[in-house]
């Protein structure tokens, strides 16, 4: 059933394709936004556009976030479409190889760091100053737990979440007063297919810190982020909103 959350806003979601990504653009949708996708997978875009297009209005661009051309080109191509971009959401990420961090290949440490880090920069770099130009603005960048805490075997995801945690304390001062608030999201373990990335002895760990005793949802995650992306969210900038069943104690 539709609302009116996010009536009349054009919004950008990256990584959108599936998971985390693809649950916050279906309830965009829901909440009246028209929504962009951006990914790299081609045919996963156009089965999410099917999938979601009867909910509302739905574009897609294949995009690489590590690719400062391929931003740009996703941009001019959503702002055609669209006309005005109100709302941005850096979701798109990977979790690595789990590895102890004198054991990680110097090239694994920069793949990440590029899709995680690089990635929101290259991004916000092109969006910021089209919401600065109309004078309002929601940016959400999806942190995690992993950065607040740091999680073994997991040093280069860690740090590069950590590192969006300042990107998103950083820019949010910077634009503290143009009406765009920067915010983002610290969830423990969301149950995605990103999990199939680490080994079980990894997924076994994380669960084992959440007091919850339960891994989050993308639908827990995907209404958080539109409550932030909304004008409800108001005097909240350069912030980090824990989503991590009990785990985080700070």
């Amino acid at each position: 059933m539709k609302t009116s959350l996010l009536s009349n806003r054009h919004a950008i979601v990256t990584g959108a394709a599936r998971g985390i990504g693809r649950a916050i653009a279906t309830r965009m949708l829901c909440e009246g936004a028209s929504v962009c996708l951006w990914d790299l997978d081609v045919s996963a875009l156009e089965e999410a556009k099917q999938a979601l297009s009867e909910l509302g209005t739905v574009i897609t661009a294949t995009v690489d976030v590590t690719c400062e051309n391929s931003v740009k080109s996703a941009t001019d191509q959503t702002l055609a479409s669209f006309g005005k971009i109100d709302l941005l959401v850096n979701n798109a990420g990977i979790a690595g190889n789990n590895a102890k961090l004198w054991e990680l290949q110097p090239d694994e440490w920069r793949r990440v760091m590029e899709i995680n880090l690089t990635g929101p920069f290259l991004v916000c770099r092109s969006l910021v100053p089209h919401l600065l130009k109309n004078g309002y603005g929601r940016i959400v960048n999806i942190a995690s737990i992993a950065g607040k805490e740091g999680n073994p075997n997991a040093s280069h995801y860690s740090a590069s979440k950590a590192g969006v945690i300042a990107l998103t304390k950083s820019l949010g001062k910077e634009l503290a007063t143009s009406n765009i608030l920067v915010n983002c999201i610290t969830p423990a373990v969301i149950e995605t297919d990103i999990l199939q990335q680490c080994t079980p002895q990894h997924v076994e760990y994380m669960l084992s810190k959440i007091p919850m005793g339960r891994f989050g949802q993308k639908q827990e995650a995907a209404a958080l982020v539109t409550w932030l992306c909304s004008e409800d969210c108001s005097f909240t900038t350069g912030a980090v909103f824990d989503l991590s069943g009990g785990r985080a104690t700070y």
